[in-house]
């Protein structure tokens, strides 16, 4: 029989918090400036997408430690059993000397107005701690998830290659008692299922990978929440009851990737950030495409499982997942069924998953010898902006020149990702060429009939369609042609 614990219990920077009263629908923010005064976390936006409210969960993965940042005005209170939240106060005792990190933001003159400050403190400070030295590109990075309408970032930018000039990392205390945070957070994860409220206001984070199948398959209604990227949002924009409410976040089962001679397995609950490292090593072609999935916290916090389930037709990551051939495994109880990605999404709303189903784990296969592949996303904002179109491409020739297999996925073209079969067709068996892509391009309008709505029009997504096709095309031919490419990928 499962062991129940009726308690969330967590680390907020050097106090315990057990909680015995958690509502299904609490955000960390919400939970820091209220019932804390903790008001250095700021609320911007409400939807992860400024940063002002940027706060540092540690947690433990296999054992380890490790600190990321985080938006706290979308991450639910009742997923932070076991995790260690730092926020700014932490940083300087009152009355001291300012941490290395606000020193050199200080220094370089890098605050105007301020709100956004504690944001980018924190989001540098995580930086700081795993990369001591980081590069221009590791820095933009890490900060394209915090907004400011002051600076510039320029100086920003200089505050962050100045931290290590100011303090050593070695010394913090985040690093200097890593050990003893890591005894502390053990502690906490005594194996057993928490449950929090009645019916109405039940919270559930289970035991393990099979409890979290019982659970599941027991209460099919329930909302599983992984990284609340999405989840979130329906809470703080659209006021939504989601009670009762499952959390996956701190089960390691989920979070586990395996790569053997045919391709990468990714467990359901595999964030955006802990996939990069083997996705961009096994299939480089994905690297842009990753780095541009949200800001770094969005990265930190969202799953690749949830954004499959979640079946939005802007999803990032389907259309590539789709061509490269990606299949995906479902669960309910004990028992198990994998059907091709592509499959899944049968209209917009509705994906092939019986109540008490889940995703627990994506397949994708390495690309065979002399493939070609590639993944374009098209939005109005480079970073951090969701999709107007995505469009992936898989290509096998024959001996002779001629296409042996094409396989085109695009997300915002339809009600769900999917695949351009006509497309597809009008290719296979003649020659890779100009004169065979004029053809097939006029194909598209069999495939496809995109809406128009505030991020691009119907005539905008279906060009921009065509125009990926032929950028493909000529990225296929040799590198001189990569800058006529992307021109043609642009012209409307």
């Amino acid at each position: 029989m499962t062991e129940i614990r009726n308690t969330i219990r967590f680390l907020l920077n050097d106090r315990l918090i057990e909680l015995a009263d958690v509502s299904p629908v609490q955000m960390l923010l919400d939970f820091l400036r209220i019932e804390r005064n903790l008001r250095g976390t700021k609320e911007g936006c409400a939807e992860g997408d400024c940063g002002a409210c940027t706060v540092l969960v540690g947690r433990l993965l296999d054992g380890k430690l490790t600190y990321e940042s985080v938006n706290a005005c979308i991450r639910f209170v009742a997923s932070l059993d076991g995790c260690h939240v730092v926020t700014v106060e932490a940083l300087a005792q009152p009355n001291g000397p300012l941490h290395p990190v606000q020193q050199a933001m200080v220094d370089t003159h890098a605050s105007q107005c301020g709100f956004c400050t504690p944001g980018f403190v924190m989001s540098l400070y995580g930086l700081w701690m795993a990369n001591p030295k980081p590069s221009m590109q590791d820095i933009e990075k890490a900060l394209q998830g915090n907004l400011c309408r002051c600076t510039g970032y320029a100086a920003i930018i200089r505050a962050a290659q100045a931290i290590s000039s100011i303090g050593e990392v070695g010394k913090d205390p985040l690093v200097a008692e890593r050990e003893k945070i890591t005894q502390q957070l053990a502690a906490l994860r005594d194996g057993r299922r928490v449950e929090i409220g009645g019916e109405d206001e039940r919270v559930v984070l289970p035991a393990s990978l099979d409890d979290f199948a019982a659970v599941i398959e027991a209460n099919p209604k329930a909302t599983i929440v992984a990284g609340s990227t999405d989840v979130g949002l329906w809470v703080t924009k659209f006021m939504r009851d989601i009670a009762p409410v499952v959390h996956l976040s701190h089960l390691d089962e989920l979070r586990r990737i395996s790569v053997d001679a045919e391709g990468v397995t990714l467990a359901a609950g595999v964030s955006y950030t802990e996939a990069f490292p083997v996705v961009v090593r096994h299939f480089p072609q994905l690297r842009e495409l990753w780095e541009r999935i949200g800001g770094e916290q969005v990265r930190n916090m969202g799953t690749v499982g949830g954004n499959i389930a979640n079946g939005s037709p802007i999803g990032d990551t389907p259309p590539a997942l789709i061509a490269l051939g990606a299949t995906i495994t479902l669960r309910k109880g004990t028992r198990r069924r994998t059907l091709p990605l592509e499959a899944f999404f049968i209209e917009y709303g509705k994906q092939d998953r019986e109540p008490g189903e889940f995703v627990e784990s994506i397949r994708i296969p390495f690309l065979a010898d002399g493939g070609s592949f590639a993944v374009y996303k098209v939005s109005k904002r480079f970073d951090e902006d969701i999709s107007a179109v995505c469009g992936a491409f898989r290509l096998k020739l024959d001996g002779t020149g001629r296409v042996a297999d094409a396989v085109i996925a695009f997300g915002g073209m339809a009600g769900t990702p999917k695949r351009a079969s006509n497309v597809e067709a009008a290719l296979k068996g003649v020659p890779w060429n100009d004169p065979s892509i004029d053809v097939a391009v006029a194909a598209f309008e069999q495939d496809f009939t995109p809406l128009t709505d505030w991020r691009a029009s119907a005539g905008y997504r279906m060009l921009v369609a065509k125009n990926l096709l032929r950028r493909f095309y000529l990225e296929t031919q040799d590198k001189s042609n990569v800058r006529i490419a992307r021109a043609a990928a642009v012209a409307v």
